[in-house]
Order: C-alpha cells, then sequence, then structure tokens
C-alpha cells in the first residue's frame, strides 16, 4: 500500500481498533448522535454555504470532535468534543472558554445548557431544534427520552474514528481530483470522504427522513464515497463504500479483501469493523478495501484515471 507506507507513521498505540460492538453502546451511541445535531446545527446556521453540504460536518481532533472555527460577526469560536475529559469545551477567540459535561443528562438539559452557554458568551444562536435523518424526530427541548453517557463507550467511539481517520486520509492523498475533507456528518453519524469524476450526476432519487434539497445538492456531481458507520440496531460497526450513480457492473466486481461484500439492501460495498480490528495489519486491509471498490466505480463508470489519481499511490 504505497500511500500508507508513505506515511512511515509510529506503531498505532494497543488502544487502536478498540471493540465497538453496538450491543455494548447502544443507548450512549443515539444520545450522542442527538448531542453531535445539537452542535452541529450550530455550525450550519452560521458558517457560509459550501458545495455538498462541506459547511456542515464536524472534524476528528485529536481528543474528540471539533466545528473548527465559526464566524460571529468579527469574532470567531468553535465548540470540540472532548472525548479525554469528556466536556463539550466552547472556545472564542477573544479569549472565553466555558464548558459542559459529557455525562449521562438528557438531549433537552444537554440543549438548553449549550444553548445558555453560548448566550452567556455573547453569542446568539438560533437553530432549528428538531433532528434530521431520523424517524419521527422529537425537537431537542422535547427529548428526555434519550439521556444515557456510557464514558468508555464514547472514548472507544473517539479512537475508532481517530483509526478511520488515519487510513481515510492516507486513501485521499493518492487523489488530484475533487475530493472531500475526511469529515464527520452529524446528521447520518459517520466519517466519510469522497471523490468526484468531475462530471454532473441526475437528480438524486432521495433517501428515507432526508430533505431532497439535501440530497440533491449533495449529489449534484458523480461520485465515489467510502466511510465509516459506527452501527446501530440489529448493525455492528461497518465501513462502506459506494458509486453514485452506480455504474453497470459495479456490484459484480471482485473487491478486497475477502471479507468484503456487496449488500443489496444497502447498494454499497460492505466491510464489517471486526474484519478490519482483528486482521493481522488492520490499517493496510482497510487501504485495500477503499482502493479497491474505488477502482471498481471509477473504472465501470470511465473515470479519467490517469488525470485524477497520483503516479503511484494505487492499492
Amino acid at each position: 500500500m504505497a500511500v500508507l507506507d508513505a506515511q512511515a507513521a509510529p506503531a498505532p498505540p494497543a488502544s487502536s481498533w478498540p471493540p465497538l460492538a453496538i450491543s455494548q453502546w447502544q443507548d450512549t451511541r443515539d444520545t450522542l448522535h442527538l448531542w453531535t445535531q445539537v452542535v452541529g446545527k450550530v455550525r450550519l446556521a452560521l458558517s457560509p454555504p459550501v458545495n455538498h453540504w462541506w459547511h456542515v460536518p464536524l472534524y476528528v481532533t485529536a481528543r474528540g470532535l471539533t466545528t473548527s472555527p465559526m464566524p460571529y460577526g468579527r469574532r470567531a469560536f468553535q465548540m470540540d468534543f472532548d472525548f479525554l475529559d469528556h466536556a463539550l469545551r466552547i472556545a472564542t477567540c477573544d479569549g472565553d472558554v466555558r464548558q459542559v459535561a459529557l455525562a449521562p443528562r438528557s438531549v433537552a438539559d444537554f440543549h438548553a445548557e449549550v444553548m445558555a452557554r453560548l448566550k452567556e458568551m455573547g453569542l446568539d444562536v438560533e437553530i432549528w431544534t428538531t433532528p434530521v435523518e431520523l424517524p419521527d424526530p422529537v425537537p431537542f427541548e422535547d427529548d428526555h427520552a434519550h439521556a444515557a453517557y456510557d464514558a468508555g463507550a464514547a472514548h472507544r467511539f473517539w479512537r475508532a474514528l481517530l483509526d478511520a481517520e488515519r487510513v481515510m486520509a492516507a486513501f485521499r492523498s493518492g487523489f488530484v481530483g475533487k475530493c472531500s475533507p475526511v469529515h464527520f456528518f452529524w446528521g447520518s453519524f459517520d466519517l466519510a470522504v469522497t471523490r468526484f469524476s468531475g462530471r454532473l450526476a441526475p437528480p438524486h432519487p432521495g433517501a428515507p427522513n432526508v430533505a431532497d434539497v439535501v440530497t440533491r445538492e449533495a449529489y449534484s456531481h458523480e461520485v465515489s464515497s467510502a466511510g465509516f458507520w459506527p452501527g446501530s440496531g440489529e448493525t455492528d460497526a461497518i465501513f462502506y463504500s459506494y458509486a453514485y450513480p452506480e455504474p453497470p457492473g459495479f456490484k459484480e466486481t471482485p473487491v478486497r479483501p475477502e471479507a468484503a461484500f456487496y449488500s443489496k439492501d444497502w447498494g454499497e460495498f460492505l466491510l464489517p469493523y471486526d474484519a478490519v480490528r482483528r486482521a493481522e495489519h488492520p490499517e493496510a486491509a482497510l487501504l485495500d478495501f477503499f482502493q479497491s471498490t474505488y477502482e471498481a466505480a471509477a473504472e465501470r463508470a470511465g473515470w479519467d484515471r490517469a488525470a485524477l489519481e497520483r503516479a503511484g499511490a494505487g492499492g
């Protein structure tokens, strides 16, 4: 794997690729999903629009997740989930810092304190309080049901994000065409990186619980997209890769590693997180998945690979 090897990264610590069985943290996962939506909607309210909704995601950090700096008049501030100290930290460019504890508490309580802290800091932000991309959403201020927070589970989730982001960033470096950052979408609760062929795509047919205006903008151009989703319900954490529009023959294309498969229900190639975690060389196995599924999309759709890829960067 030329791209990853070129990074010459030190050996990952023992806590890399932690266990992440959804049965062990479903309640915490659901609460944390909604907390990230509260913070993400602040970024959505303040950040200038960017193509494909790239102005709304969060980003993985050495301690958790961040909004990155957001403008507020002539000031700027950012909001950081810290999964080491288990706090949401709000910091302004003029030195004001406030914290909101990450602990067992309802979404309604978390939302109320976040908005109160912002107002105390002179940051009067209005957000639409209904969660997105979820069935039967309950407004934040009325949600007293989701109130679980297992600090150990949140820490393991962040470590998994950190591991996935490292490989996805290496994979991203092999592409010189238009490519998204590696970013965390709080609506779908997944980490993603997306490559573009440069060609327009047909209007997206839509997705459950997502407004058409969102999907039409997100998929305005032909893509090959890959990512990590931490699971929910009966599905444990997975890595995924798909193409839009899906070219003929894509689903039948052999991909690597052996544990990868095409799901007709999802319309995507999937690779279980546990298969990566238990691999002899997890980073190499995951990079192989991203590279081989991208090649399946690019070859079947006739992308100009010579113009879009960095020489020698293939899997």
